[in-house]
């Protein structure tokens, strides 16, 4: 059996969500091809004679992208069973079904295809009987990364010096304990994580090395859901491969309550840890649930850095919530911390967005702030109170794409964010003494975020 998978984009990662199955799905006698549309295009030779197309949609971008492209394979594979499975999947179902998609899969979603392979060699009916989401423990594979394009075509790691590096990209698990009301994992796992085995993570990682990988980005929404977990891997990891660095996505929280980890992180080779500023606004962070504080946030950055390890915090810059001192607060704070250049100019441009199931609407009074799901978006839409938090979040995106397009310095993107916001406020104002904000930091060439519009050139893919 014919079976295409399918990645519309993974922040510049090579996908474990289409690598894992690829391999799941070759066991069972299927004959595998990989379409990343993030680098190839959407091969109509290639997709024609799929008997299974499965789109793996692990983030916002990647399901909005998948959107665009449904019709065009309904177009060049009618006979092909359409699933699309992955995080987003099962939030999107309804949408997803109204465009033709026959199966849709979320959380472990391994037993799912393997019973469509099954249903579909049996004949049996073309109407789903999987789970939409399952949440059980299942075996991992050790992915076949060999039918997706290099590890070089991907995103690379920028040392502080300029040099490159080759880097891959592991996952070691699936969901996360924690409820963060905005965060699009809860509504699927509800608090829930799966591990994957030591021992295939480590074969994962030592295959990409073998393929090139000088660096390890681990995608976990959590490196630290479970502790003693994610610290036997690193410890793998440096014992076979001592030259190899890698970085991680770590809560706010489980750096504080973990710190006595922090130095092993760093002796085995951890250069940055992302992690979920979202605000430092505390009123805003109590609606996110987020569990930390603006002090806890200031108190990791220092704890980070007494170990030589950074920080790049991400955010969630403009909620029905933020003020425009807020965000001014905002933008004086990584001045103040000198974290401008740890911080991608795109976080300073995201929006909430509140998809279907998202915990934001359990706040009371919260529903009726926002508007009807909008297929368009893929979420629930919402005006600020005041227009001019609105108009400045569309500048700042503006200003944040032509910077993006044009290859402009992380500092040189603040400081004309800096402007945008001061006139908002109509307080112009100088920016603060340069000193330390052009310091360089690790970090991967393709930053990390959530959710962003899809680019006219990733739409352009397909």
């Amino acid at each position: 059996m014919n079976v295409v998978l399918i990645n519309p984009y993974e922040i510049g990662r090579q996908p474990f969500g289409l690598a894992e199955p690829a391999a799941l799905l070759t066991q069972a006698g299927c004959t595998v091809d990989c379409l990343d549309l993030s680098i190839n295009k959407l091969d109509a030779g290639r997709l024609a004679p799929a008997r299974l197309v499965g789109i793996y949609v692990a983030m916002h971008t990647a399901t909005r992208i998948a959107v665009e492209v449904l019709p065009r394979i309904r177009a060049t594979a009618p006979q092909a069973h359409i699933c699309v499975y992955g995080l987003y999947a099962p939030m999107n179902e309804a949408l997803l079904r109204g465009l033709g998609v026959d199966t849709v899969l979320g959380g472990e979603f391994e037993p799912g295809l393997l019973s469509v392979i099954g249903r579909l060699r049996a004949g049996g009916p073309s109407v789903q009987t999987e789970a939409v989401v399952n949440l059980s423990k299942v075996p991992f594979t050790v992915p076949d990364r060999s039918k997706l394009p290099g590890l070089s075509e991907y995103a690379h790691l920028i040392l502080p010096d300029g040099t490159r590096k080759t880097a891959g990209f592991v996952e070691t698990s699936r969901g996360c304990k924690h409820l963060c009301r905005h965060c699009p994992v809860v509504p699927v796992y509800a608090g829930r994580f799966r591990v994957v085995p030591s021992e295939v993570v480590a074969a994962d990682i030592r295959n990409q090395v073998d393929a090139g990988a000088e660096h390890i980005s681990f995608g976990d929404p959590d490196f630290l859901n479970g502790p003693s977990h994610a610290l036997k891997v690193v410890h793998d990891l440096h014992k076979e491969f001592p030259h190899v660095t890698y970085d991680a996505t770590i809560k706010i929280e489980h750096i504080l309550q973990h710190r006595n980890l922090l130095p092993e992180l760093k002796n085995t080779g951890c250069l940055f840890i992302t992690s979920a500023v979202e605000s430092v606004d505390d009123r805003i962070l109590g609606y996110l649930d987020k569990r930390h504080t603006t002090e806890d946030f200031i108190h990791a950055v220092r704890l980070l850095r007494d170990v030589g390890i950074q920080l790049a915090p991400t955010f969630v810059a403009f909620t029905p919530w933020t003020t425009i001192r807020a965000y001014l607060e905002l933008l004086q704070y990584l001045a103040d911390l000198n974290l401008v250049e740890s911080v991608p100019p795109v976080q300073l441009s995201i929006r909430l967005l509140i998809p279907n199931g998202s915990y934001l609407l359990r706040l009371p009074g919260f529903r009726a702030r926002v508007g009807d799901f909008d297929a368009a978006t893929l979420g629930h839409p919402w005006t600020h109170e005041d227009p001019r938090v609105d108009e400045l979040q569309k500048a700042v995106q503006a200003c944040v794409a032509l910077a993006e397009e044009s290859g402009h310095p992380r500092g040189e993107t603040f400081s004309k964010i800096w402007r945008l916001a001061h006139c908002a406020a109509d307080t112009p104002r100088l920016m603060p003494g340069r000193d330390g904000l052009e310091a360089r930091v690790p970090r991967l060439s393709e930053p990390w975020y959530c959710c962003a519009e899809p680019t006219s050139q990733q739409l352009a893919s397909f």
